[in-house]
Protein backbone atom coordinates (compact mmCIF):
# COMPACT_ATOMS: atom_id res chain seq x y z
CA UNK A 1 0.00 0.00 0.00
CA UNK A 2 3.05 1.94 0.91
CA UNK A 3 4.07 1.85 -2.23
CA UNK A 4 1.09 2.71 -4.13
CA UNK A 5 0.94 5.54 -2.40
CA UNK A 6 4.19 6.95 -3.32
CA UNK A 7 4.08 5.96 -6.73
CA UNK A 8 1.52 7.84 -7.28
CA UNK A 9 2.78 11.48 -6.01
CA UNK A 10 5.74 10.62 -7.78
CA UNK A 11 3.78 10.33 -11.24
CA UNK A 12 3.04 13.98 -11.05
CA UNK A 13 5.06 15.97 -13.75
CA UNK A 14 7.83 18.68 -12.40
CA UNK A 15 7.61 20.44 -15.68
CA UNK A 16 5.79 22.02 -18.46
CA UNK A 17 6.74 19.27 -21.33
CA UNK A 18 5.35 16.70 -18.65
CA UNK A 19 2.10 18.15 -17.78
CA UNK A 20 1.14 18.46 -21.55
CA UNK A 21 2.15 14.82 -21.90
CA UNK A 22 -0.28 13.96 -19.43
CA UNK A 23 -2.86 15.68 -20.92
CA UNK A 24 -2.55 14.15 -24.15
CA UNK A 25 -2.32 11.22 -22.08
CA UNK A 26 -5.69 11.92 -20.49
CA UNK A 27 -7.32 13.33 -24.06
CA UNK A 28 -6.98 10.01 -25.49
CA UNK A 29 -8.60 8.49 -22.49
CA UNK A 30 -11.30 9.40 -23.58
CA UNK A 31 -11.10 6.93 -26.14
CA UNK A 32 -8.85 4.00 -24.53
CA UNK A 33 -10.44 2.37 -21.51
CA UNK A 34 -6.80 1.03 -20.95
CA UNK A 35 -5.54 4.48 -20.08
CA UNK A 36 -8.40 6.07 -18.82
CA UNK A 37 -8.47 2.85 -16.17
CA UNK A 38 -4.80 3.93 -15.32
CA UNK A 39 -5.59 7.84 -14.65
CA UNK A 40 -6.78 7.98 -10.91
CA UNK A 41 -9.27 10.04 -10.18
CA UNK A 42 -6.72 12.10 -8.18
CA UNK A 43 -4.22 12.22 -10.69
CA UNK A 44 -7.23 13.90 -13.38
CA UNK A 45 -8.36 15.93 -10.38
CA UNK A 46 -4.34 17.43 -9.76
CA UNK A 47 -3.86 17.47 -14.20
CA UNK A 48 -7.00 19.72 -14.20
CA UNK A 49 -6.12 21.92 -11.47
CA UNK A 50 -2.36 22.45 -12.85
CA UNK A 51 -3.77 23.00 -16.41
CA UNK A 52 -5.49 25.66 -15.17
CA UNK A 53 -2.79 26.83 -13.27
CA UNK A 54 -0.52 27.21 -16.45
CA UNK A 55 -2.78 29.21 -18.74
CA UNK A 56 -4.19 31.60 -15.63
CA UNK A 57 -0.32 32.25 -16.17
CA UNK A 58 -1.12 34.07 -19.10
CA UNK A 59 -4.18 35.94 -18.05
CA UNK A 60 -2.32 37.04 -14.77
CA UNK A 61 0.21 38.87 -17.03
CA UNK A 62 -2.54 40.45 -18.72
CA UNK A 63 -3.87 41.60 -15.41
CA UNK A 64 -0.59 42.65 -14.06
CA UNK A 65 -0.56 44.88 -17.23
CA UNK A 66 -3.73 46.40 -16.16
CA UNK A 67 -2.39 47.16 -12.76
CA UNK A 68 0.39 49.25 -13.56
CA UNK A 69 -1.23 51.26 -16.36
CA UNK A 70 -3.79 51.50 -13.63
CA UNK A 71 -1.48 53.38 -11.28
CA UNK A 72 0.54 55.19 -14.22
CA UNK A 73 -2.68 56.86 -14.54
CA UNK A 74 -3.65 57.95 -11.41
CA UNK A 75 -3.15 61.47 -10.66
CA UNK A 76 -1.06 63.02 -8.52
CA UNK A 77 1.20 65.50 -7.63
CA UNK A 78 -1.46 67.58 -6.12
CA UNK A 79 -0.67 70.98 -3.65
CA UNK A 80 -0.99 68.33 -0.48
CA UNK A 81 1.87 66.05 -1.33
CA UNK A 82 5.63 67.14 0.18
CA UNK A 83 8.63 66.62 -1.78
CA UNK A 84 9.13 63.35 -0.40
CA UNK A 85 5.61 61.72 -1.24
CA UNK A 86 6.36 63.14 -4.96
CA UNK A 87 9.38 61.40 -4.94
CA UNK A 88 8.29 57.89 -3.94
CA UNK A 89 5.23 58.15 -5.83
CA UNK A 90 7.61 59.14 -8.61
CA UNK A 91 9.35 55.69 -8.04
CA UNK A 92 6.35 53.92 -7.76
CA UNK A 93 5.77 54.94 -11.18
CA UNK A 94 9.18 53.92 -12.64
CA UNK A 95 8.79 50.80 -11.10
CA UNK A 96 5.44 49.98 -12.82
CA UNK A 97 7.17 51.45 -16.06
CA UNK A 98 10.05 48.59 -15.26
CA UNK A 99 7.63 46.00 -14.74
CA UNK A 100 5.92 46.67 -18.21
CA UNK A 101 9.04 46.61 -19.68
CA UNK A 102 9.61 43.06 -18.28
CA UNK A 103 6.31 41.36 -19.13
CA UNK A 104 6.96 43.09 -22.62
CA UNK A 105 9.75 41.02 -23.37
CA UNK A 106 7.61 38.41 -24.16
CA UNK A 107 5.85 39.41 -28.01
CA UNK A 108 2.38 38.63 -27.25
CA UNK A 109 2.11 40.80 -23.67
CA UNK A 110 3.92 43.40 -26.31
CA UNK A 111 0.54 43.65 -28.36
CA UNK A 112 -2.04 43.33 -26.09
CA UNK A 113 -0.25 46.20 -24.17
CA UNK A 114 -1.45 48.22 -27.21
CA UNK A 115 -4.36 46.53 -27.28
CA UNK A 116 -5.37 47.94 -23.63
CA UNK A 117 -4.06 51.33 -25.21
CA UNK A 118 -1.30 51.36 -22.83
CA UNK A 119 1.23 52.32 -25.76
CA UNK A 120 -1.43 55.35 -26.63
CA UNK A 121 -1.65 56.55 -23.13
CA UNK A 122 2.31 56.50 -22.99
CA UNK A 123 3.27 58.18 -25.57
CA UNK A 124 0.69 60.92 -24.90
CA UNK A 125 1.62 61.73 -21.67
CA UNK A 126 4.35 60.14 -20.59
CA UNK A 127 7.27 60.74 -23.05
CA UNK A 128 6.99 65.02 -22.00
CA UNK A 129 6.89 63.78 -18.41
CA UNK A 130 9.12 66.67 -16.00
CA UNK A 131 10.67 63.73 -14.39
CA UNK A 132 13.89 62.16 -16.54
CA UNK A 133 13.18 58.79 -14.62
CA UNK A 134 9.80 58.64 -16.24
CA UNK A 135 10.90 59.64 -19.54
CA UNK A 136 13.51 57.41 -19.69
CA UNK A 137 11.63 54.62 -18.58
CA UNK A 138 8.83 55.37 -20.89
CA UNK A 139 11.17 55.29 -23.85
CA UNK A 140 12.94 51.88 -22.98
CA UNK A 141 9.09 50.41 -22.82
CA UNK A 142 8.25 51.75 -25.98
CA UNK A 143 11.65 50.15 -27.25
CA UNK A 144 11.31 46.98 -26.08
CA UNK A 145 8.17 47.23 -26.96
CA UNK A 146 8.47 47.43 -30.33
CA UNK A 147 11.63 45.09 -31.13
CA UNK A 148 10.81 42.55 -33.79
CA UNK A 149 7.05 43.22 -33.44
CA UNK A 150 5.45 44.98 -37.09
CA UNK A 151 2.01 45.49 -35.36
CA UNK A 152 3.57 47.38 -32.40
CA UNK A 153 5.95 49.10 -34.58
CA UNK A 154 3.02 50.36 -36.72
CA UNK A 155 0.86 51.30 -34.00
CA UNK A 156 4.01 53.52 -32.23
CA UNK A 157 4.03 55.45 -35.64
CA UNK A 158 0.70 55.83 -36.00
CA UNK A 159 0.56 57.78 -32.67
CA UNK A 160 3.35 59.90 -33.92
CA UNK A 161 5.98 58.58 -31.43
CA UNK A 162 8.86 59.37 -33.75
CA UNK A 163 9.07 62.97 -33.85
CA UNK A 164 8.84 62.68 -29.75
CA UNK A 165 11.45 60.30 -29.60
CA UNK A 166 13.55 62.04 -32.36
CA UNK A 167 13.23 65.46 -29.75
CA UNK A 168 14.03 63.65 -26.95
CA UNK A 169 17.32 62.33 -28.42
CA UNK A 170 18.32 65.84 -30.31
CA UNK A 171 16.83 68.03 -26.97
CA UNK A 172 16.81 66.49 -23.99
CA UNK A 173 19.20 67.32 -20.59
CA UNK A 174 19.18 64.11 -19.52
CA UNK A 175 21.93 61.53 -20.56
CA UNK A 176 19.82 58.87 -19.49
CA UNK A 177 16.75 60.14 -21.82
CA UNK A 178 18.76 60.50 -24.95
CA UNK A 179 20.18 57.09 -24.82
CA UNK A 180 16.72 55.50 -24.29
CA UNK A 181 15.14 57.96 -27.31
CA UNK A 182 17.82 56.41 -29.28
CA UNK A 183 17.15 52.93 -28.31
CA UNK A 184 13.51 53.21 -29.21
CA UNK A 185 14.16 54.55 -32.47
CA UNK A 186 16.66 51.74 -33.48
CA UNK A 187 13.59 49.51 -32.60
CA UNK A 188 11.24 51.38 -34.52
CA UNK A 189 13.49 51.71 -37.95
CA UNK A 190 15.39 48.70 -38.03
CA UNK A 191 13.94 46.22 -40.54
CA UNK A 192 10.75 48.40 -40.73
CA UNK A 193 10.18 50.40 -43.45
CA UNK A 194 7.66 52.69 -42.48
CA UNK A 195 9.63 53.10 -39.40
CA UNK A 196 12.71 54.37 -41.43
CA UNK A 197 10.82 56.26 -44.00
CA UNK A 198 9.41 58.36 -40.47
CA UNK A 199 12.50 58.87 -39.97
CA UNK A 200 13.93 60.21 -43.21
CA UNK A 201 10.57 62.52 -43.24
CA UNK A 202 11.70 64.28 -39.93
CA UNK A 203 15.52 64.59 -40.84
CA UNK A 204 16.41 61.83 -38.68
CA UNK A 205 19.66 61.37 -40.27
CA UNK A 206 20.82 64.92 -39.46
CA UNK A 207 19.44 64.38 -35.58
CA UNK A 208 21.49 61.05 -35.87
CA UNK A 209 24.97 62.77 -37.00
CA UNK A 210 24.43 65.70 -33.60
CA UNK A 211 24.12 62.79 -31.17
CA UNK A 212 27.12 61.04 -33.03
CA UNK A 213 28.90 65.14 -32.32
CA UNK A 214 27.77 64.60 -28.19
CA UNK A 215 29.94 64.17 -25.11
CA UNK A 216 28.02 61.42 -24.41
CA UNK A 217 30.12 57.96 -25.45
CA UNK A 218 27.08 55.87 -25.02
CA UNK A 219 25.07 58.20 -27.67
CA UNK A 220 28.27 58.56 -30.03
CA UNK A 221 29.01 54.52 -30.42
CA UNK A 222 24.83 53.86 -30.64
CA UNK A 223 24.20 56.32 -32.97
CA UNK A 224 26.99 55.38 -35.01
CA UNK A 225 26.46 51.82 -35.08
CA UNK A 226 22.43 52.84 -35.99
CA UNK A 227 23.94 54.74 -38.73
CA UNK A 228 26.39 51.38 -39.68
CA UNK A 229 23.61 49.32 -40.29
CA UNK A 230 20.97 51.31 -41.45
CA UNK A 231 23.54 52.57 -44.45
CA UNK A 232 24.24 48.41 -44.84
CA UNK A 233 20.68 47.49 -45.00
CA UNK A 234 19.12 50.48 -46.83
CA UNK A 235 21.95 51.59 -49.30
CA UNK A 236 18.95 53.32 -51.75
CA UNK A 237 19.72 56.61 -49.34
CA UNK A 238 23.28 57.32 -49.94
CA UNK A 239 23.03 59.76 -52.11
CA UNK A 240 20.76 62.08 -49.72
CA UNK A 241 23.54 61.37 -47.02
CA UNK A 242 26.00 62.74 -49.14
CA UNK A 243 24.42 65.92 -50.04
CA UNK A 244 24.35 66.40 -46.50
CA UNK A 245 28.20 66.36 -46.32
CA UNK A 246 27.73 63.04 -44.35
CA UNK A 247 31.38 61.98 -45.81
CA UNK A 248 32.55 65.68 -44.50
CA UNK A 249 31.14 65.23 -40.64
CA UNK A 250 32.32 61.58 -40.44
CA UNK A 251 35.86 61.86 -41.47
CA UNK A 252 36.06 65.50 -38.91
CA UNK A 253 34.36 63.01 -36.03
CA UNK A 254 37.20 60.50 -36.99
CA UNK A 255 40.14 63.56 -36.30
CA UNK A 256 38.79 63.46 -32.90
CA UNK A 257 40.30 61.39 -30.01
CA UNK A 258 40.20 58.11 -30.76
CA UNK A 259 37.36 55.98 -29.20
CA UNK A 260 35.06 52.78 -29.99
CA UNK A 261 32.46 55.05 -31.59
CA UNK A 262 35.44 55.17 -34.58
CA UNK A 263 34.67 51.88 -35.64
CA UNK A 264 31.40 52.19 -36.46
CA UNK A 265 32.14 55.75 -38.03
CA UNK A 266 34.49 53.76 -40.63
CA UNK A 267 32.06 50.95 -40.77
CA UNK A 268 29.47 53.28 -41.79
CA UNK A 269 31.51 55.14 -44.37
CA UNK A 270 32.56 51.81 -45.81
CA UNK A 271 28.91 51.49 -46.57
CA UNK A 272 28.84 54.68 -48.24
CA UNK A 273 31.86 54.32 -50.72
CA UNK A 274 31.20 50.40 -51.78
CA UNK A 275 29.70 50.49 -55.37
CA UNK A 276 28.79 54.21 -54.84
CA UNK A 277 31.17 56.70 -57.17
CA UNK A 278 29.82 59.92 -55.80
CA UNK A 279 31.17 58.42 -52.37
CA UNK A 280 34.33 57.37 -53.24
CA UNK A 281 34.37 60.85 -54.93
CA UNK A 282 33.71 62.81 -51.73
CA UNK A 283 36.34 60.47 -49.82
CA UNK A 284 39.53 61.55 -52.13
CA UNK A 285 39.09 65.36 -52.29
CA UNK A 286 42.09 66.18 -51.95
CA UNK A 287 41.35 69.19 -48.66
CA UNK A 288 39.53 66.10 -46.86
CA UNK A 289 42.92 64.65 -46.23
CA UNK A 290 41.08 60.85 -46.16
CA UNK A 291 44.24 58.90 -47.19
CA UNK A 292 46.73 60.49 -45.01
CA UNK A 293 44.23 59.97 -41.78
CA UNK A 294 43.13 56.33 -42.77
CA UNK A 295 47.17 55.45 -42.86
CA UNK A 296 47.84 57.05 -39.56
CA UNK A 297 44.70 55.59 -37.85
CA UNK A 298 46.25 51.94 -39.24
CA UNK A 299 49.56 52.81 -37.92
CA UNK A 300 48.00 53.59 -34.46
CA UNK A 301 45.77 50.42 -33.98
CA UNK A 302 47.67 47.56 -36.19
CA UNK A 303 49.14 45.87 -33.58
CA UNK A 304 46.07 46.33 -31.12
CA UNK A 305 43.76 42.72 -31.25
CA UNK A 306 40.65 44.61 -30.25
CA UNK A 307 40.68 46.79 -33.24
CA UNK A 308 41.26 44.43 -35.69
CA UNK A 309 37.85 44.94 -36.85
CA UNK A 310 38.30 48.85 -37.22
CA UNK A 311 41.79 48.22 -39.07
CA UNK A 312 39.89 46.23 -42.24
CA UNK A 313 37.66 48.97 -42.09
CA UNK A 314 40.85 51.39 -42.83
CA UNK A 315 42.20 48.61 -45.45
CA UNK A 316 38.80 48.47 -47.02
CA UNK A 317 38.64 52.24 -47.69
CA UNK A 318 42.44 52.62 -48.59
CA UNK A 319 41.72 49.60 -51.23
CA UNK A 320 38.42 51.16 -52.67
CA UNK A 321 39.21 54.68 -52.78
CA UNK A 322 42.38 55.06 -52.78
CA UNK A 323 44.08 52.37 -55.03
CA UNK A 324 41.45 51.36 -56.89
CA UNK A 325 42.11 53.91 -60.02
CA UNK A 326 42.05 53.34 -63.38
CA UNK A 327 45.87 52.46 -64.12
CA UNK A 328 45.65 50.48 -60.78
CA UNK A 329 45.61 46.50 -61.82
CA UNK A 330 45.61 45.43 -58.67
CA UNK A 331 42.80 46.81 -57.58
CA UNK A 332 40.82 43.27 -56.87
CA UNK A 333 43.64 41.20 -55.20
Amino acid sequence: MAEGGSSGNRSHPQNMQGLLHMAIEAGAGEHDSNVASQMTEERRKWLQEAMSTAFQGQVDEVQQMKDCLAHLQRVTGGGDEDAEEQQEEEERKERALEMLADLCENLDNAADFCKLNGMQFLVEHYLDRPEAGLRSATAHLIGTCSQNVPFVQEHVLSLGAMGKLLRLLDKDSSEAVRTKALFAISCIVREQEAGLLEFLKLDGFSVLMRAMQSDVMKLKVKSAFLLQNLLFSHPEHKGALCSMGMVQQLVALLRTEHGPFHEHMLGALCSLVMDFPQGVSECQAPELGFEELLKERQQLIETQEEFQEELEFCEQLLRVCFQSQPDDQSMDR
